[in-house]
C-alpha cells in the first residue's frame, strides 16, 4: 500500500522543534529507569518492605502502587486529551504533568523502610504525572513531519529517550551505589537525582515545541461537557473502525507485556537469576544501547519496509525473549555441558537482555507512530489520549497479573504471562490496515 500524503495546511517542523520534542523523552527516561526500573523499585521491594527471603508481599505493593497509578491515568487522559485539542493547550497540560511528577519524585528521599504506604502514595502521584505526560508529549507527534517520515522522528524521540536513561542512571549508580540497607543514605538520594534530571532536560521541549491551533478559553464545566462528548463521538468511531480498533487492542496486550518487563527486570534478576552488582550494571548498559539501536533502526524500517510489518516483527522478537528469559538457567546448563567449563545463568541472561533491548524502544515506538499515522492530526490529543488509555489499562492488567502469578506460582514461572501477551498482541493485530489520515478525519 502507499505512503498516505500529509494535509497541505500543516507545514513539517524545523529541526529544533524536533529535537526539543525528543528531549523530553530523553528526560523522562530519568523516572523510568531510576524509580521504576532499575534503582527505586528494588529498593521498595527489598528495603522499604524487605520481607526476605522471596519478596512476594514486596512485589504485589510495588504492582499495586504501579497499577492504582496508571488506573488514574485511564480516567483522566482520554477527557485531557479531548480539551487539549478543543482549546489548543497540549503544552499547558504537559507542563502540569511535569512539574508533578517532579514534585513528588523528589519526596522519594524520604520515603525510609517502613514507611510503606508513604512510598507507595508518592509513587503512584509521580507515576501518574509522568505516565499522562507520555500521552500529552505524544499528542505533538503528527505535527512533527510528513507521514512517510513519522516512524522515523518516533523512533529518533525514543532512541534519544533511552541514552538520557543511559547518562542518567550511570551517573545515579556511580554516585549513590549499590541498592542496599547497609547504603541507604546515599541510595535514597535516587529520587532528587532523578526529579533534577528530568527537570533540567526537559527544558528544551517547552523552548522549541510550539502549540498549534487557535487559544480557546473556556469554563472548567464546560470544558468536561466537551471532553465527555468528544469522548463517546471517539468511541463511536473505534466501533466503526475495525484497524483503528485491533491496533489499540493488540497495544493493550504488547504494553501490558512491555511494563512487566520494565518493572520486574531488575526485580528478577536479583531474586531468581540472583546477579551480582556488576552484572546489574552491564545490564543496564546493554539493555540502554540495545534499546537505541532497535528503536531508531526499526524507525528508520518502519518507513521503508511498513510500519505494521515493522510493528509485528517486533512482537515475534519479544516472544523469543520471553521464552530465553524463563530458560535462561536451563541454557546455562546447556553452554556447561557443550563448552565443557562452567557458565553462569547470570552471563545467559545478560545476553538475552541484547535481544530484549532490541524490542523495548522498537514495539512501542512502532505502536506510536502507527497511531500518528491513523488518526487526523487535529485531534491527536484525544487519540493520544485513548493510546494513553490503552497503554496504561495493559499496565494494570499486566502488573497485577504478574503480581498475583508469581505469589501464587514464583516469579520464575510467572513470567511466562508475558509470552502470552505478546503472541495476544500479535494475533490482534492481524486487522490493522494503514490508511489516510483525511480518510480517518470523514469517519
Amino acid at each position: 500500500m502507499p505512503l498516505i500524503r500529509r494535509h497541505p495546511e500543516n507545514a513539517p517542523a524545523p529541526r529544533r522543534e524536533i529535537f526539543g520534542w525528543a528531549m523530553f523523552d530523553f528526560a523522562n527516561q530519568a523516572y523510568t529507569l531510576l524509580i521504576i526500573t532499575v534503582i527505586f523499585g528494588d529498593l521498595f521491594t527489598r528495603v522499604i518492605v524487605g520481607d526476605a527471603p522471596d519478596y512476594r508481599l514486596g512485589n504485589l505493593l510495588w504492582s499495586v502502587a504501579l497499577a492504582v497509578s496508571y488506573a488514574m491515568v485511564i480516567v483522566a487522559a482520554p477527557f485531557a486529551g479531548a480539551i487539549m485539542d478543543a482549546t489548543a493547550s497540549r503544552k499547558r497540560f504537559l507542563a502540569a504533568s511535569w512539574v508533578l511528577t517532579i514534585i513528588t519524585t523528589a519526596l522519594l528521599y524520604f520515603v525510609e523502610p517502613g514507611l510503606v504506604f508513604f512510598g507507595m502514595a508518592l509513587i503512584i502521584a509521580s507515576n501518574f504525572g509522568y505516565a499522562i505526560g507520555e500521552s500529552f508529549i505524544a499528542s505533538f507527534l503528527p505535527d512533527l513531519g510528513p507521514p512517510e517520515k513519522l516512524g522515523w522522528i518516533s523512533g529518533l524521540g525514543w532512541g534519544l529517550g533511552y541514552i538520557g536513561g543511559l547518562v542518567a542512571t550511570a551517573f545515579a549508580l556511580g554516585l549513590l551505589g549499590e541498592v542496599s540497607a547497609e547504603n541507604f543514605e546515599r541510595i535514597r538520594w535516587v529520587g532528587p537525582f532523578a526529579a533534577a534530571f528530568f527537570l533540567v532536560s526537559a527544558l528544551p521541549t517547552f523552548l522549541f515545541l510550539k502549540e498549534r491551533g487557535t487559544r480557546r478559553r473556556m469554563a472548567r464545566n464546560v470544558q468536561l461537557g466537551l471532553g465527555w462528548k468528544r469522548v463517546k463521538a471517539s468511541l463511536v468511531t473505534l466501533g466503526e473502525r475495525r484497524d483503528l480498533r485491533a491496533l489499540f487492542v493488540s497495544i493493550f496486550f504488547v504494553m501490558a507485556g512491555i511494563y512487566i518487563i520494565i518493572a520486574f527486570t531488575f526485580i528478577y534478576g536479583a531474586q531468581v537469576i540472583q546477579w551480582d552488582e556488576p552484572t546489574r550494571v552491564m545490564m543496564f548498559v546493554v539493555t540502554q544501547i540495545t534499546a537505541v539501536i532497535g528503536a531508531v533502526g526499526f524507525g528508520f524500517l518502519q518507513d521503508r519496509a511498513g510500519p505494521v510489518r515493522i510493528y509485528r516483527i517486533t512482537l515475534v522478537l519479544w516472544a523469543l525473549a520471553v521464552l530465553a528469559i524463563f530458560a535462561t538457567p536451563t541454557i546455562a546448563q546447556w553452554l556447561s555441558v557443550l563448552l565443557g567449563r562452567p557458565v553462569e545463568a547470570q552471563m545467559v541472561f545478560l545476553g538475552v537482555g541484547i535481544l530484549a533491548g532490541l524490542c523495548l524502544g522498537s514495539a512501542q515506538s512502532a505502536g506510536r507512530a502507527l497511531v500518528a499515522l491513523m488518526v487526523p492530526a487535529r485531534e491527536a490529543g484525544r487519540w493520544f489520549g485513548f493510546w494513553g488509555l490503552a497503554s496504561k489499562a495493559a499496565a494494570i492488567f499486566g502488573l497485577l497479573g504478574i503480581g498475583l502469578l508469581q505469589v501464587w506460582l514464583g516469579l520464575e514461572n510467572a513470567i511466562l504471562f508475558c509470552l502470552f501477551l505478546f503472541l495476544a498482541g500479535l494475533l490482534a493485530s492481524i486487522p490493522i490496515r494503514l490508511v489516510d489520515r483525511r480518510q480517518a478525519a470523514a469517519v
